[in-house]
């Protein structure tokens, strides 16, 4: 007898009728995806692919990226320019000197009238760099204001300020091909394979080759949890503790590195001092882990003879976020896992170019890692740029999260939103709205005109997206990479680089303030600010970043001249010929006391509130929610509910019910899951006024990142179904 088939049926897939494939960057999420979008006889985007040659991805892409070509087509783009005299009227068409020529008046008169600080610019993690670079040149440069922020303070803000208090300096040390070289991974709050599937793919490939164990750390059973060696379901807020339990065993034992850290680390001795407080039968009635799986996976890290670490907004996103990151680093430097093969702290970073935010849109300071703080910094980029160093603040002002918050009562008047919504993305959304409708002034710059931030607009500039523009991105392990063009805005619609030399055509009536036009001149200015840094880039060209599927920095000038080639793969920081960036060139070791400073469950709230990703959608679906096979996988919002919770409660699945918060409600359907225990629930972050209605607005001391994952609801049981669908869904209109 023969089982199965005896005649196999090829699949054969559709013609699309491609006639050239043209190269970029994928534009979602932080992996760097090396893609091809073919274009049909017309020129129109058809279709997408991995390049098979590219060692970040090697020919694979997850289901946003092989749906990306549909993006340039779809709804809503913005066509035209656009004004009005009150958010409330309605708009009126424009031509772009009109337009830009408003920006810069009100900005003017708003600065005049109240300070140079009452205007705001908020911009992304998905501008190409180049535009990144120009946007900070013209904030910093010429219009003025210290309130300049990017959308990375709701993602990767911690793991910056944890890199800069360990280490010296932001710049993720280590690669993805460490996986193919460590002997234990532990992933903190990171769900690999809905968040970065391709990174997951490259981590599982290397785990089948080494048999490393794998220990996920996550309140949730996660997708990634779910192929864990261990799991360890910690009570959301408390990483710090397991860290210190974790540290407790290892100085106990005697399994530190001590000829590393006598060689590159200060601050043993406070360190020991804390951890020694917390044994691990203490930690295990805060965090939930019991004892002797903290001292076997202490155990197992410690002894491994490589062993890395990576996270991603599980850590991040709380209000311990930045002590979180400083945890790992204790952990990896106190068993000397850093700078060498399979041992690293990574960062896996979330939008996809959230690191050339960071490296060089002058949010954080300016370009290249730079001090405003620092005199010789400011005089550097003064002399570079034309501009009076005593023109640039003396320190950093305001993060996004803190500028909401000042606008609310009314200090800034001027809102410059350049590709994020807030109005979405931000936590306590009702707060948000109070802010917005106070403004004199607000102009949105995005190529989609229906997000929710330009209720609030006065201006409107429609914006090319992602393959229309020219440039380049920065990906998770420090990879520099091409995004050629290979579409055209519609209509009216200009690059952001365009939207930017434009308004600084205004506000640099004499010309003193150099603004090249082409993204290729632009990244050979960047490349020479670089020269000798620690993001040393002068060795690059737009020409060898496309030619080499990317190159990881620091490449030299001197690299170049020699004629040495970037290596494909791995390229690490902090190796034994490459100190830290203190003056001693050690790093530190950081006690961290821990603090309940974040919401958590009681009786009139007595559900943990958990918020994250979907792998069909990005962030505030604002593309992905106009993608039909992207859309078709959750096209409404849902709350992941415990089914023995739900039974007590008499909710079946597919019902509605109500979550409320100390901030508001939101009513969204029930999907009965053991991925959640029995007093939490999670909910998709995706979804406008949904999961933001709920969240609080606590921040991270440091990072003035949000404590998206802990806060505090309660379900109700909501019984009328038909009334609850309608509410649903008006709670999402524009």
């Amino acid at each position: 007898m023969l089982f199965g088939r005896t005649q196999k049926n090829p699949i054969t897939l559709a013609d699309k009728g491609v006639v050239a494939w043209k190269y970029a960057t994928c534009g979602y999420c932080s992996t760097g995806c090396s893609i091809e979008v073919g274009l049909n006889a017309q020129g129109k985007p058809v279709a997408s692919r991995g390049v098979a040659d590219a060692d970040v991805n090697r020919g694979k892409l997850c289901l946003k990226g092989l749906a990306e070509h549909e993006i340039f087509a779809a709804s809503g783009r913005g066509t035209k320019p656009l004004m009005r005299g009150h958010w409330h009227e309605d708009w009126q068409a424009t031509d772009w000197d009109a337009a830009t020529l408003k920006v810069r008046d009100e900005f003017r008169r708003i600065q005049a009238q109240y300070g140079r600080d009452s205007v705001a610019v908020i911009s992304t993690g998905q501008l190409l760099t180049e535009e990144f670079y120009t946007l900070g040149k013209l904030t910093r440069g010429l219009i003025g204001t210290n309130n300049y922020d990017g959308n990375t303070t709701l993602c990767m803000a911690s793991a910056v300020s944890g890199y800069k208090r360990s280490f010296g300096s932001d710049g993720p040390p280590g690669s993805y091909e460490d996986f193919s070289h460590t002997d234990c991974l532990i992933a903190w709050g990171s769900n690999l394979p809905e968040q970065h599937p391709i990174i997951y793919y490259r981590l599982k490939d290397a785990q089948e080759q080494r048999k490393f164990p794998l220990i996920v750390v996550d309140p949730r059973v996660t997708m990634l949890a779910q192929m864990a060696d261990i799991h360890l379901p910690l009570t959301p807020g408390t990483d710090v503790v397991l860290q210190n339990a974790m540290m407790h065993v290892i100085f106990k034992e005697g399994l530190e590195d001590k000829r590393y850290i006598e060689a590159n680390c200060n601050g043993l001795e406070a360190l020991k001092a804390e951890v020694a407080q917390w044994d691990p039968a203490k930690a295990a009635k805060v965090c939930g882990i019991d004892e002797e799986t903290i001292r076997v996976v202490a155990r197992l890290f410690a002894k491994a003879p490589a062993a890395m670490q990576i996270w991603t907004m599980g850590i991040n996103q709380s209000t311990h976020g930045s002590d979180g990151v400083v945890g790992i680093n204790n952990l990896a430097l106190i068993t000397g896992n850093m700078g060498k093969p399979g041992g690293t702290s990574l960062s896996i970073t979330g939008q996809c170019n959230a690191m050339g935010t960071r490296e060089w849109s002058s949010c954080s300071g300016l370009p290249n890692y730079r001090y405003l703080e620092d005199a010789q910094h400011r005089k550097e980029i003064g002399e570079a740029w034309n501009v009076d160093p005593e023109f640039f603040p003396k320190k950093v002002g305001l993060k996004q999260t803190d500028i909401f918050k000042v606008m609310e009562t009314g200090q800034i008047k001027g809102l410059w939103i350049v590709a994020t919504n807030p109005m979405s993305s931000l936590p306590n959304t009702a707060s948000v709205r109070r802010a917005m409708q106070q403004l004199e002034f607000c102009v949105v710059q995005d190529c989609y005109e229906d997000t929710e931030c330009n209720q609030y607009a006065h201006v409107y500039l429609p914006a090319g997206t992602w393959a229309e523009k020219d440039g380049v991105m920065t990906n998770t392990e420090r990879r520099i990479n091409r995004v050629t063009p290979l579409a055209v805005p519609p209509g009216q619609a200009k690059p952001d680089l365009w939207i930017f030399n434009k308004i600084a055509e205004k506000f640099n009536e004499d010309g003193r303030v150099n603004f090249p036009e082409k993204a290729s001149d632009i990244f050979l200015e960047m490349a020479r600010l670089s020269q000798g840094r620690f993001c040393d880039i002068s060795g690059m060209t737009h020409e060898l970043l496309e030619q080499r599927r990317g190159v990881q920095w620091p490449y030299t000038a001197e690299q170049a001249a020699r004629g040495e080639l970037p290596p494909v793969g791995g390229k690490r920081l902090y190796t034994q010929d490459a100190t830290f960036r203190f003056p001693d060139g050690k790093a530190k070791l950081i006690a961290l006391p821990f603090v309940v400073n974040y919401e958590v469950p009681d009786e009139q709230y007595p559900f943990w509130l958990n918020t994250g990703r979907l792998v069909e959608h990005w962030h505030t679906r604002t593309k992905t929610g106009k993608v039909g096979n992207n859309n078709k996988f959750s096209p409404i919002p849902f709350v992941e509910l415990n089914p023995d919770t739900a039974a007590e409660m008499g909710i079946r699945r597919g019902e509605y019910v109500r979550l409320v918060s100390r901030r508001s409600d939101a009513v969204v359907m029930a999907q009965l899951t053991q991925r959640v225990r029995r007093n939490m629930v999670f909910l998709p972050f995706h979804f406008h006024d949904c999961a933001n209605r709920l969240t609080i607005a606590l921040l991270d001391p440091y990072s003035r990142q949000p404590a998206f994952k802990q806060g505090a609801v309660r379900v109700e049981k909501i019984a009328d179904q038909h009334e609850a669908a309608i509410l649903s869904k008006e709670m999402r209109k524009f």
